[in-house]
């Protein structure tokens, strides 16, 4: 099944005292479905699922699928560096009613490759949903290379790979490309993508939309947007974004710890950006 082109990894709003506030999320979420969105991954890195409970993270997906319309897809985040864990989570997110498995590598313990093609393998088994591999090297500390992409494309129910490296951007058997970082996507695209999962998109989704639709102005829209890309990457990911949402009006609340908001010399680098965009 096609996933979309414009998929959106939503950020988790949090109220005053750090509680999920589940009403913004749904407003956030339709927010994006009106403007560009073909579909969401929910409680991803930029959901901040480290910090989310079990309970947690799976009613943010059932509030997701309860809200979605037809044409939409939502994609669960359940990836772990256990693959118990991992495995036990995809498993409730397809009960629920995901359309779509978002499944990091395992981070932190740096399994060797044998232990990488098991670990996906289990996963690839826990649901019937297609699986979207995540590739990010930068926050995991190793990287899934093309050769064992393509292996990993054999397994039953791997079907995408989320490619956050723009320098290993290509086009693998098996596997449908979706871009991981805003500004892969034109890169991506290029290259033949299906999409990108992306975080700009809470902001500019139509613009990102109009790169797929209207492959002319690609080049045009993605340079016009690099002072985004670049603001949204001024401190750790959702600091950001969070802090661009907040100042449009939609009321996302703060990280939790140990994430922290972005100070005012990052705001300031927040705001040029919005301004330079047309958004404030």
């Amino acid at each position: 099944m096609s996933l979309g082109s414009v998929i959106t990894a939503i950020v988790t709003p949090f109220d005053d005292r750090q509680k999920v506030d589940e009403e913004a999320f749904l407003n956030l979420f339709r927010h994006l479905l009106a403007n560009g969105s073909d579909g969401i991954v929910v409680c991803g890195t930029t959901g901040e699922a480290p910090t989310l409970s079990d309970a947690e993270h799976l009613r943010l997906v059932e509030l997701a699928v309860g809200e979605r319309p037809e044409g939409v897809t939502v994609i669960a985040s359940t990836g772990s560096n256990n693959t118990a864990h991992a495995c036990w989570m995809t498993e409730r997110a397809t009960e629920i009613g995901a359309d779509g498995i978002l499944s990091v590598t395992p981070y932190y313990n740096k399994p060797n490759r044998r232990g990488l093609v098991r670990h996906f393998t289990e996963i690839g088994k826990a649901t019937d949903k297609p699986v979207v591999l995540y590739n990010v090297p930068s926050r995991i500390g190793l990287s899934l290379d093309h050769d064992l992409l393509t292996e990993l494309g054999q397994i039953d129910n791997l079907d995408y790979v989320k490619q956050a490296d723009n320098d290993a951007l290509a086009q693998i058997d098996g596997l449908g490309l979706y871009a991981g970082n805003d500004d892969g996507l034109a890169q991506a695209l290029d290259l033949g993508a299906v999409g990108g999962i992306l975080v700009a998109s809470h902001l500019v989704g139509p613009r990102m939309k109009q790169m797929v639709t209207d492959p002319a102005r690609r080049s045009e829209i993605d340079a016009s947007l690099k002072p985004l890309y670049s603001a949204l990457s001024v401190t750790t990911n959702p600091i950001p974004v969070k802090a661009a949402l907040n100042l449009l009006g939609h009321e996302v609340g703060a990280p939790r710890l140990p994430l922290v908001e972005a100070d005012e010399s990052e705001l300031q680098v927040i705001r040029n950006a919005l301004a330079e965009v047309g958004l404030l």
